[in-house]
């Protein structure tokens, strides 16, 4: 496994745990929530950015074929 996909995957688990950790209690801490959730979408915004765009190849892909036309074919 990629040292940056374990780091991706360490900083949304322990985003995500911080963020249910600090809503767990009755009295909320507001700073310790933030923290885990900039946590979180930073460990999400890395493992994003390694995915490749749907639309980058699309010409390649395409599942309709063209064939030359030859002149001499007569309709």
């Amino acid at each position: 496994m990629n040292i940056s996909r374990v780091i991706n995957l360490i900083c949304v688990v322990v985003g995500g745990i911080v963020a249910i950790y600090a809503q767990a209690g009755k009295q909320q801490n507001t700073y310790l929530l933030m923290g885990g959730i900039v946590l979180l979408m930073f460990g999400i915004y890395r493992t994003s950015r390694n995915i490749p765009s749907k639309y980058e190849k699309q010409e390649e892909d395409s599942f309709v074929k063209s064939e030359p036309i030859e002149d001499d074919e007569e309709r």
